[in-house]
């Protein structure tokens, strides 16, 4: 039988949950906006392109922020493709881990 303070326990778990929900999908907001801006002004500064991939790892768990982070990555690949190999393998060990 549950006690009243496991259930606060869950309640604060799903407020955490819900709260992380909630930052990930302003970060999808947020990051589609830049991914644009990047690939329509044609973009080659790689500190703004590596900037913007280093956010959008946190938050690849979620798969509209994969499907941008493909989508910088794919467009990256003509300026740095070193580059562009290295956040694929970051994002492997992140998010592609067999051992979770």
């Amino acid at each position: 039988m549950a006690t009243k303070k496991d259930d606060s326990g869950f309640a604060s778990i799903l407020e955490i949950a819900k709260a992380a929900e909630q930052l990930t999908l302003r970060a999808v907001g947020i990051y589609s906006v830049e991914v644009e801006n990047i690939i329509e002004s044609n973009t080659k500064n790689q500190q703004t392109i590596e900037g913007c991939l280093d956010g959008m790892l946190d938050f690849c768990g979620d798969k509209k922020m994969l499907l941008l982070f493909k989508k910088l990555c794919r467009y990256y690949v003509s300026i740095n493709p070193s580059a562009v190999v290295d956040y694929i393998n970051i994002y492997r060990e992140l998010w592609d881990s067999e051992d979770v």
